[in-house]
């Protein structure tokens, strides 16, 4: 039986990104079968390869953003840089970029040059604020796209100052959107006979866009939304609770045949049979009383004891994950999230599964990522580079 070919397969990315939004963006399409060739400066290549936890040097972020890429080293100051890059745009489908608006158009590598060059090239553009408006020069990293884009003020609790998720939540959003525009794009230049176009990402906006009802409520009712801590406002019960042995656990039971169910499993059944409880509205009325209720059970009970309650009850919840617990999760393993990898000198390691899960043309992981410049000989010379051109490109700086 022939091994399916991937969703992407046939397409070619060309990455002009470092760090987080660009490269998580391409990584995907790599992850599902497009041929992403990451354009890296000679001098260091992503300051990724340098980020948190180093193994031997490199990150191990790094070789999973990384991951089924590969590397060409490109001096884009170098008239000659810039023409080995407008071959490799010549004859691809999606440029993803995160530089500063401004910095290709300096380079002579704007959207009026590449969509001359390639017109059905898909230019994806992630930057802090968009291509437009005033403070389109300025520099805007994710954690000022969330902070811009409204995150920032609802997260933590109202007599703290806010706090950030704990994760580069903004550039990783931005990234989402930029794959959703480029596949869009795709569909129109294939099916609809259209012609390549610019996807404009700023990251504020593609926290903004996550903001549910934030708009129409100020709108309409003058409401802010205040940052309330553990609890979801407005929808009631859905809280982190505390066991008997300190450990920490989400309980969603909003619905209100959950609540009803819920109440009846901790002995509640005058809460269960309230008829002022039988909707969110009433209780959300009585929240702090129902925190309270729910505090005071789970306080008296250890973590196990509690959990076989609420699965028993059919009520959504989850103790708070480490990647501790995660690594030996039932869950985790029956849907393959966590993939076996080598680093560069043999050492296994694990790294994320897949996401998300396709039933015919699933995404895989083929390797982790690339040395800095590990393709470059290898992409240069698909371009029609003999060696002779190659080390020449070599010798001057140029790669």
């Amino acid at each position: 039986m022939s091994t399916p070919s991937k969703p992407l397969a046939g397409l070619k990315v060309i990455e002009l990104g470092t760090l987080i939004a660009g490269p998580f963006a391409s990584r995907i399409c790599a992850e599902f079968g497009a041929e992403v060739i990451k354009v890296e400066s000679p001098d260091g290549g992503d300051p990724l390869r340098k980020w948190r936890k180093l193994y031997e040097g490199t990150s191990l972020w790094w070789f999973v953003q990384a991951r089924n890429k590969q590397s060409l080293t490109l001096n884009l100051k170098h008239p000659e840089g810039r023409e080995v890059l407008k071959r490799l745009l010549s004859e691809a489908d999606i440029l993803i970029e995160n530089f500063r608006p401004g910095v290709l158009e300096k380079l002579g590598l704007g959207w009026d040059v590449l969509h001359a060059l390639n017109p059905r090239l898909v230019m994806v553009r992630l930057s802090g604020f968009g291509q437009t408006g005033p403070m389109k020069d300025q520099p805007g990293f994710g954690a000022v796209g969330e902070s811009m884009g409204g995150l920032r003020y609802i997260t933590g609790f109202d007599d703290r100052p806010p706090v950030r998720t704990g994760i580069s939540i903004g550039d990783s959003i931005a990234a989402l959107w930029g794959v959703i525009g480029a596949l869009m794009a795709l569909r129109h230049r294939e099916v609809n006979g259209g012609q390549g176009q610019v996807v404009d990402v700023a990251l504020y906006e593609a926290i903004f866009a996550m903001m549910e009802s934030m708009v129409p409520e100020f709108d309409v009712f003058g409401f802010i939304r205040e940052r309330t801590g553990n609890i979801m406002p407005g929808i009631t019960p859905s809280s982190i609770h505390t066991s008997a042995d300190g450990k920490h656990v989400q309980i969603g039971a909003n619905g209100d045949a959950i609540f009803k169910r819920f109440m009846q499993a901790i002995g509640r059944n005058d809460l269960a049979d309230d008829p002022s409880l039988a909707s969110n509205d009433g209780r959300d009325a009585r929240r702090d009383e129902l925190y309270g209720v729910i505090d005071r059970w789970a306080n008296s009970l250890p973590l196990d004891a509690l959990m076989r309650i609420l699965t028993d009850a059919e009520v959504p919840a989850s103790r708070i994950y480490s990647a501790e617990d995660m690594f030996n999760d039932p869950q985790y393993l029956a849907r393959e999230m966590f993939l076996q990898a080598r680093l560069p000198d043999g050492k296994p390691f694990k790294m994320p599964g897949i996401v998300p899960k396709l039933s015919d043309t699933p995404g895989s992981a083929e390797w982790v990522g690339p040395t800095l410049g590990e393709h470059t000989d290898s992409v240069l010379a698909a371009l029609g580079y003999d060696p002779a051109a190659i080390a020449s490109l070599r010798q001057a700086g140029t790669v």
